[in-house]
């Protein structure tokens, strides 16, 4: 069914759109590079609006720094680096390093949860899953207040998400060792029975009705636990687009932003149109995922579009070519340039690890360098 637009609906100016990030960090032991849990020494140590930004985790080895509301990524950027720099500083106060790495590195011996009747109940629930090491995501917002709307940019994002993810892949090790894979957190993440792509629904009302059938059937607890890779935010007026690791640099973070909040405003003019998302089989979408979390950008994708793999970067110029003028209109064409043809010369996070790795022959080093680049602005 072709979303219609009504009056209401059209009258908001969507044509630029505000953005915000979480980011969720790990707690790590200098020494020996296992987590620390000492989440709450950290963010009772946060003071200002660093306090107020922060949010307890799941683990007791993470801590989430949440910016506000953005205009433009000077905005964004400014803000990443000083919830950094915050939770960086109280971090080291209480013994550990603040690092932004999709997945635990070495290990994690301290695995409750915190003693909270939520996190409890997700323990009780989904038993040995909930006690997995940490794993830390950045989730990208971008203002889009109508819910309808929202559904049906979901529906669309389905074929670009595989892209956005090798962008950010940013957890090839786990346990010591190269996992083989540059997103073992997309991996790990797979247990979770709330956690994939987003389905495709044909109205806002489908949505809703499919969250409640999924709720009461067990598989989730509430609508806070619908971990699709994009949804309308459960507690803000956004798309929310949570399918990437944490990035270790500031500026791959802010890249990322970037590209989801053009990529959403694009899909937002096509929704407006009358153009239908692409009707994809789910199991398609699925594997495009893992391709993405296997090979980042050192490798291929799948082309939801046309079908068949393609090299990686092929389908980020594609990407590039598709919202190249929302990019334009919210003043970040040169930016995004920019930074692509850094991460083509330097690589992804997941890319960096591992020359560091290969370089030094010693885990130690890629810990070092996470820990000076995640403080780096």
């Amino acid at each position: 069914m072709a979303y219609r637009p009504t009056a209401v609906d059209t009258a908001p100016d969507l044509s630029t759109l505000t953005l915000g990030v979480e980011e969720e960090y790990l707690l790590l032991d200098p020494d020996s590079g296992r987590n620390l849990p000492v989440a709450d020494q950290v963010l009772a140590a946060l003071r200002g609006p660093a306090r107020d930004q922060s949010r307890q985790e799941f683990r007791h080895s993470m801590v989430e720094m949440v910016t506000p509301v953005c205009a433009d990524l000077t905005e964004l950027r400014a803000h990443l680096v000083a919830l950094r720099r915050s939770a960086a500083e109280a971090a080291t106060a209480a013994g550990a390093r603040l690092v932004a790495v999709g997945a635990t590195p070495v290990a994690e011996p301290h695995r409750t949860v915190p003693d909270e009747p939520r996190y409890h109940a997700m323990s009780r629930r989904y038993g040995p899953v909930a006690h997995d090491p940490a794993v830390c995501g950045c989730h990208v917002h971008v203002g889009l207040p109508d819910r309808e709307l929202a559904v049906q940019v979901c529906n669309h994002l389905r074929v670009w998400l595989p892209v956005v993810q090798a962008i950010t892949t940013n957890s090839p090790l786990h346990d010591g060792y190269d996992t083989g894979h540059a997103s073992w957190r997309s991996m790990q993440l797979e247990r979770w029975p709330s956690i994939g792509p987003t389905p495709y629904f044909d109205s806002v009302a489908d949505y809703d009705r499919t969250v409640d059938e999924l709720i009461a059937a067990g598989i989730m607890l509430d609508a806070a636990m619908v971990y699709w890779y994009a949804r309308p935010s459960s507690t803000y007026p956004t798309v929310e687009v949570r399918v990437g690791d944490v990035c270790t640099e500031v500026d791959d973070a802010v890249l990322v932003a970037a590209l989801v909040r053009s990529l959403v405003a694009t899909l937002v003019d096509d929704v407006r149109a009358g153009v239908t998302a692409p009707d994809v089989r789910d199991c398609l979408v699925a594997a495009a995922h893992w391709r993405a979390a296997h090979d980042g950008l050192d490798g291929e994708l799948i082309d939801l579009r046309a079908g068949g793999t393609r090299p990686a970067w092929a389908l980020v110029d594609e990407l590039m070519a598709v919202i190249a003028p929302a990019l334009l209109r919210h003043g970040d064409l040169g930016y995004v340039v920019a930074q692509l043809a850094r991460l083509r010369r330097d690589g992804t996070g997941a890319m960096r690890q591992r020359q560091v790795l290969d370089r030094a022959g010693d885990l130690h080093a890629v810990l070092d360098d996470l820990i000076t680049r995640t403080a780096a602005s």
